[in-house]
């Protein structure tokens, strides 16, 4: 209360009232009271005189003072209850102020004060619920907006603190709230209360959101009067929807949610854009896909500008929002999936023979799948042909079907039955045809000999294409169709009985099994027609049902023009034209059959080979666009990010939002879609702005994690070397994260960049010191991914380097490198290369010419002795000799670091504790002669042992020199 004693508003009337009694009659001077005299009639009152005292002055600062010195003074009385709730009292009625500036002040010395009245509940009993609480809640209303300002923030700290209890929140806060936002409440209180109210609910919790906070916050959602208050539910409607769950935030908010995203207020969309999130993660993956999914693609594509560079910024965490939980775990080598797989295959295959009796070599296993074997292929397609020649090709695709389900899903059986869907109306002929006698029985047994084995073999070469195709891991393959109906001709001679005897059956059989199975399988199918593959086999199969109406038509007329002639030939004389050739009128029509039949089974397979040979380069395009994990309407509008026509309309830097979310929306999408991102990143990395290439950089090593060693070596390898090669800008990002992406590769390339790690020396500025200190550290953990020939080959120079860098800090950094390589190479039984490594730093820095390079060498033994990288003999032998040579350097700096080394690092090794040898003595004698030594320094760190051992320490003192 000193200060406020100096605040004196009635000081002249004081000075006054001393009237000519202060004259003296000898000196006629007048005797005025000093400053001192106040402040002892200040120091004779009690805490509480003091109070009131100033509390009762008219001058604003006294007041404000005493608002301010509240705690001091609860303090001060703090061990007697009633003078604490003397001092609470004083503060309510201090609080009925006039003076905003007052009443602020005190709004904010109420936290600190309900803290102390919380940690001495004891001494003072419902203290804050009783005098602090009811001011809180009463200036949430004040006609002051910094009053109501402080208030609200001293609010949440409450909450925050949990110093409010429960029960106040629902009696005395929350019906306050909801009388502000009544709607003939002031504007701009209204406002603040709902902004207040949604501020809270994550901390009042979900019950007394859901009764008392959620009714009011949907009227507030719809105020048609204010749009402030609408712009403030939206900007805060995802804590709303984060706190209520999953139910109400659909049944409840989510109507208001799409009025706001509809707003004609842009302010109020913009809000609903940035919340987008925290509104998704609160819903079901299906409201998700069905709901949100189109609201968004409206805000996208809004009339105003703001509001699609809020969507677009919001694009990628939304996108976020559609993974999988259950599928986040990541596999980075394909190994580890591989070896799981194949356990689980293994046991049941052990299963299955249990049951079976049968034996079945389950030793092979694909990426993701087990491939059956070839002779397990043929065998079914032998069972498919004899089903179909039987007369039953239903009965051979359910028994494909039961077979499949015992292979995996891209399982050759699948494309064998795909192939005898396609070859289903040669094999009819062939059916029908052995039914005839004579010649042309043994002819037809011939065709299907013959036809049987093209079809093996047709098959048999879709699966040397297709065995080793990843593109099979994730999806069906596209079936590759041959259609062979070749049929048997002669030399220009056609048995006309035969003719007539086969094609009597052929339409029949083609309109009752071929068409209905392509039906069926295009039925099957086009639930699935978005994906691009099934798409791509759903129009084959309609070009094989297409053609089979075509040749059925052609056959049946030109059939029929034959059964015409021969019937009127064989009126005139049927035995004679059984023994004779077919007539010059026939044989056009018949060879103009065969053709057309030719003609449209060539139509047929090459276009199922165009569609077979482009699949590949058609999907290239469009399975860089389309997967089945989120709607597509999104990803399209993700990837038109990088359209440079967007930061003309959206946003300049709507390339590098594009950058910062990505490795979300690839972990969302999979490893099996990123085909869909490839490009898009391939387009980022090559972006011209270099904040962009930046964000790629400090994050290609989570996206490596992501996408799995095949696809890292791929597709981010040759980017990361492109960075690599960078700004400084962008190099930083790859080198803080060097070691999270080296060890991802496997060795042989992870060798390949023990090249490159020498161009890290070489920077833009070289002044940016803290590049060559991060590469430092980055060395450190790298050690542990190399050999030690490498390590000595390759990192040793760098290292050494840095040891003579201009910047302390880089130096510090080295010097422990140095001594985690002595460690590696000791670790790795390299002795001849430990002890090279050994007799390099002395040469280069003990018999230094410099003394900072001398200094340098006993910082490296100082690190190598408290991080224990070598034995003590080792050390002895080789390093110790060298060391206490130095104690008659000529430089002071060098010998004081010494004496700090010897004194607090080398005599607590056990080595030199517990043991008399010649070591020891040795170092006692140095330390005796460094004791002696003419500098006071030297002397001081000899004789005495200091608190501080660390490095840095020593560094930072003045026997290193700095940058």
């Amino acid at each position: 209360m000193a200060d406020l004693s100096l605040l004196q508003e009635d000081l002249q009337e004081e000075i006054d009232g001393f009237g000519v009694d202060d004259y003296s009659s000898e000196t006629d001077v007048l005797i005025v009271p000093s400053a001192l005299d106040f402040i002892s009639q200040d120091e004779m009152l009690t805490p509480l005189g003091r109070l009131d005292k100033y509390a009762a002055s008219e001058n604003i600062f006294n007041r404000q003072m005493v608002a301010r010195s509240l705690l001091d003074t609860l303090k001060a009385v703090s061990d007697d209850e009633k003078d604490c709730i003397a001092v609470l009292e004083r503060v309510t009625r201090l609080a009925d102020d006039s003076e905003p500036m007052v009443r602020a002040e005190l709004m904010e010395q109420v936290p600190h004060i309900a803290v102390f009245c919380q940690e001495n509940r004891p001494s003072i009993p419902y203290a804050f619920s009783k005098y602090l609480l009811p001011i809180v809640v009463r200036y949430l209303a004040d006609q002051n907006n910094q009053v109501r300002k402080t208030s609200q923030s001293a609010l949440l700290i409450l909450l925050e603190q949990e110093i409010i209890e429960r029960y106040d929140v629902e009696e005395k806060v929350c019906p306050v709230l909801i009388d502000l936002t009544a709607p003939d409440s002031n504007d701009d209180v209204k406002t603040e209360a709902v902004a207040i109210m949604c501020k809270m609910a994550p901390m009042v919790g979900r019950d007394i959101t859901e009764r008392l906070i959620l009714p009011r916050f949907c009227e507030m959602c719809c105020d048609s009067r204010m749009f402030h208050v609408r712009k403030v539910c939206a900007a805060n409607f995802g804590d709303i929807c984060s706190v209520v769950g999953q139910e109400a935030t659909e049944e409840m908010l989510l109507p208001r949610f799409f009025q706001l995203c509809s707003d004609n207020v842009w302010g109020v969309r913009k809000a609903c854009a940035e919340c987008f999130m925290a509104v998704s993660c609160a819903t079901a993956q299906e409201t998700r896909r069905t709901k949100l999914s189109s609201v968004f693609i409206n805000l996208i594509s809004d009339p105003s500008k703001w509001v699609r560079q809020a969507a677009f910024q919001s694009l990628g965490p939304f996108i976020s929002t559609f993974a999988n939980p259950s599928s986040s775990t990541q596999y980075f080598r394909e190994e580890e999936l591989r070896s799981e797989d194949c356990q689980k295959s293994m046991e049941n295959s052990t299963s299955t023979e249990r049951k079976d009796n049968t034996t079945a070599d389950s030793d092979t296993c694909g990426d993701v799948i087990i491939e059956p074997t070839i002779d397990d292929f043929h065998s079914s397609c032998h069972v498919a042909l004899e089903c179909i020649l039987n007369g039953d090709p239903q009965r051979s695709i359910h028994e494909q079907d039961s077979n499949s389900e015992s292979c995996d899903h891209t399982s050759p059986c699948e494309q064998c039955t795909s192939a005898f869907t396609a070859i289903t109306p040669c094999v009819e002929v062939n059916r029908d045809s052995r039914n005839s006698s004579g010649a042309g029985q043994q002819s037809t047994d011939n065709l299907n000999s013959a036809q049987e084995c093209e079809t093996i073999a047709a098959v048999q070469s879709i699966l040397e294409q297709e065995q080793y195709n990843s593109f099979h891991y994730w999806r069906t393959p596209i079936p590759e169709i041959n259609i062979d109906l070749e049929l048997l001709q002669t030399d220009k001679e056609v048995r006309l009985p035969d003719l007539s005897e086969a094609a009597a059956p052929y339409p029949s059989s083609i309109s009752t099994a071929t068409r209905k199975e392509l039906e069926e399988m295009i039925e099957n199918l086009e639930p699935h027609i978005d994906d691009p593959d099934v798409k791509a086999q759903v129009q084959v199969l309609a070009a094989a049902l297409r053609a089979s109406s075509l040749d059925l038509q052609e056959e049946t007329s030109s059939v029929l023009i034959v059964d015409n002639r021969i019937e009127s030939e064989n009126s005139a004389d049927t035995d004679q034209q059984q023994r004779s050739s077919v007539p010059t009128t026939v044989v056009p029509l018949i060879t103009e059959t065969i053709e057309s039949i030719n003609s449209s089974r060539r139509r047929l397979q090459s276009y199922s080979e165009q569609s077979t040979n482009s699949s590949f380069s058609a999907a290239e395009e469009g399975k860089s666009r389309v997967q089945n994990i989120i709607p597509q309407a999104l990803l399209e509008q993700y990837l038109s990010m990088t359209d440079p026509s967007r930061a003309q309309t959206v946003d300049t830097e709507i390339a590098k939002h594009c950058a910062y979310s990505l490795p979300g929306v690839a972990l969302t999408l999979g490893r099996q879609n990123w085909h869909c991102l490839k490009n898009t990143y391939e387009t980022l990395a090559s972006d011209i702005q270099w904040k962009v290439r930046r964000t790629l950089a400090f994050s290609i090593h989570e996206l490596a994690v992501i996408l799995g060693d095949h696809l890292t070596a791929a597709d981010l390898v040759p980017i990361f070397n492109g960075f690599l090669k960078d700004l400084d800008e962008v190099r930083i990002g790859v080198l803080k994260h060097l070691y999270d992406f080296l060890k991802l590769l496997h060795f042989e390339k992870r060798r390949e960049y023990l090249y490159q790690l020498q161009e890290f020396l070489v920077t833009d500025n070289s002044r940016n010191w803290r590049f060559r200190a991060e590469l430092a550290q980055q060395l450190i953990l790298l050690l542990e991914l190399y050999s030690a020939t490498d390590v000595y080959e390759y990192l040793r120079p760098i290292a050494l380097t840095l040891c003579t860098d201009k910047v302390s800090s880089v130096r510090w950094i080295s010097f422990k490198l140095i001594s985690e390589m002595i460690r590696k190479l000791h670790c790795s039984a390299s002795v001849p290369l430990m002890i090279n490594f050994l007799h390099e730093l002395i040469d280069k820095f003990c018999c230094c010419s410099k003394w900072s390079g001398r200094q340098t060498f006993v910082f490296i033994c100082q690190a190598i002795i408290e991080e224990d990288c070598l034995p003590m003999d080792l050390f002895a032998l080789h390093l110790l000799p060298h060391l206490l040579r130095l104690a008659s350097d000529r430089v002071p700096n060098v010998r004081v670091l010494l004496a700090k080394t010897l004194r607090q690092t080398l005599l607590d090794k056990e080595y030199f504790l517990n043991s008399s040898n010649s070591d020891q003595e040795a170092v006692e004698q140095t330390i005796m002669a460094l004791q002696m030594d003419h500098d006071s320094d030297v002397k001081y760190f000899a004789s005495v042992h200091p608190s501080n051992t660390k490095i840095a320490d020593d560094a930072m003192s003045t026997t290193s020199s700095t940058y």
